[in-house]
Order: C-alpha cells, then structure tokens, then sequence
C-alpha cells in the first residue's frame, strides 16, 4: 500500500512533526505486520526519526546542522541556485525511514516521532511518500 502526504512549510530550517498523519495511513492499512517507510520526495528535505516531546529539540538540532553545514561557506553549487547547505543536510539525515508495523500501528520507541525537515524552504508542496509492506505470518 502506499499513500503520499502533501505538506506546507513556512521557514527556511523547519523540522514538522508527521507522525499523526503516518499512524493513520497505518491504522487504515490494517497491515498486522510488516514495515513503513517515509520518504521525503526532495533533494533538500529529509526525514528523521527522534523525541518530540521538547519542541527545543528540534531547534537544538537545526542548530546543530547550521552550526555544523553553514549557509554561505563558498559552496559550488551556490552558484546554480544557492542552497548547497540545504542539499547537505538532507544529504546527511537522509531521505527515508522505515520503522517496523504490528497490528497496524507503529512500533516508534516511547519518546520516538517523525519529523519531515525542511532544509530550503519556505515550500508550499512538499511530498512525502508512505509506504507499507505487508509481512506474511
């Protein structure tokens, strides 16, 4: 089975919990086990898997990145269109991940949720691929 979710963004570093809209694609799947992977449809977004409990988290790990990948550091790809720092990131955290399903929910560790990062935004389209694979029993 595979679903896609369509989100907005509204900063240019931007983590957005998505675990919600995941666990229902899930529950509707009725897979009783399996796996689901998210996949960020983007060269400069990816997907992560970590605490959402504190919302500062997710600003300590943007700071990270920028601290880490610097906007402007004479990249060559800036020259084309000015976002190598944000096609590093993804680079780094990846695209994808794939956590594992029984009886159609996710099995995400107590304080684990989804965040689709936004590394070039603001974007009002941006994809993001579920899909579930069944597991015979």
């Amino acid at each position: 089975m595979q679903k896609e979710i369509i989100i907005a963004t509204r900063a240019h570093n931007e983590l957005i919990d998505i675990t919600k809209e995941v666990e229902k694609i899930v529950s509707e799947s009725k897979v009783k086990q399996g796996l689901c992977n998210v996949f960020a449809a983007h060269a400069t977004a990816a997907i992560l898997i970590n605490e959402n409990y504190d919302p500062n988290l997710r600003d300590d790990i943007i700071k990270a990145l920028n601290q880490t990948i610097p906007e402007r550091n004479n990249y060559k790809h800036d020259q084309i269109d000015n976002n190598a720092a944000s096609h590093i990131k993804a680079a780094i955290i990846g695209p994808s991940e794939t956590i594992p399903v029984k009886d159609s929910k996710l099995l995400l560790g107590t304080w684990q949720s989804i965040a689709f990062c936004e590394f070039d935004g603001p974007r009002s389209n941006r994809k993001i691929i579920i899909t579930i694979t069944n597991q015979k029993i």
